[in-house]
């Protein structure tokens, strides 16, 4: 299948106010190439669509030796890595220069639009020569263990706008991370950088509702929960090892 690369200009509006990039710009580098990849290999937007099919990210595992600050231009490659049954399965490369700086990897699945069921991703995906049964590697990521404390240090509530839907009128996924971690002290952000980063999608949500985001401090680590603020569902969860400036 082989690696899709593409080199990423870094605008201001994309960084925070100490030219550090902002991690929700960071997941939608992602999102975006892994939707061009997808694309160009056959089993993207427009051809999910017209099947009545969309994927829906259930997993991120992100780990940064140096997340950017400071750097305008970055190097962005994703390979997908195969299926089977249920779940598809992408990583990514994230490199400055010479230097590989990041690693990702993330796990899909395939939701019937009518039904709201999961499909099977082996039998929509069985005729496409691009995509083959997924294969562990030495060197793979791995996910971490997500464990949520039975009382948070903080809370705070969003309403969605209508900029937050991505094409399938759900929540962009990348917004997620904005709600997550917006409860974290302006002194945390400012001396704090992201070093790993675990995510678990569980739930969508659409306009007209309110999250409900739930925070916990221990030294560098953060707990994040992420709720259906009328129903109590947990939309997604997410564990991230910050590096200190």
């Amino acid at each position: 299948m082989g690696l899709f690369e593409e080199t990423v200009k870094i605008r201001y509006s994309e960084m925070d106010c100490d030219l550090v990039l902002k991690p929700s710009a960071m997941l939608q580098f992602l999102q975006d190439l892994a939707s061009d990849n997808a694309e160009q290999l056959g089993f993207g937007y427009s051809y999910i669509i017209k099947h009545n099919l969309a994927w829906f990210l259930l997993k991120y595992r992100l780990e940064f030796e140096d997340y950017p600050e400071g750097i305008y231009d970055l190097t962005i490659k994703t390979e997908p890595r195969g299926y089977n049954k249920i779940f598809a399965y992408r990583d990514f490369y994230i490199s400055h220069g010479e230097k590989c700086i990041g690693r990702a990897t993330s796990c899909w699945a395939m939701v019937d639009l009518a039904t709201k069921s999961m499909a099977n991703v082996s039998e929509v995906l069985a005729g496409n020569s691009q995509m083959v049964q997924h294969e562990k590697r030495e060197d793979d990521l791995s996910y971490g263990k997500i464990r949520l404390p039975e009382k948070f240090d903080i809370e705070k509530t969003f309403e969605i706008r209508f900029d937050d839907l991505d094409v399938n009128r759900h929540v962009n996924n990348a917004n997620y991370i904005v709600w997550a971690i917006e409860p974290l002290s302006f002194e945390f952000r400012r001396s704090h950088k992201l070093k790993t980063v675990d995510m678990m999608f569980k739930k969508e949500i659409t306009y007209g509702s309110k999250v409900l985001s739930q925070l916990s401090v221990n030294n560098n680590t953060t707990v994040h929960a992420l709720k259906n603020a009328e129903t109590g569902d947990e939309l997604c969860i997410i564990n991230a090892e910050w590096a200190e400036k």
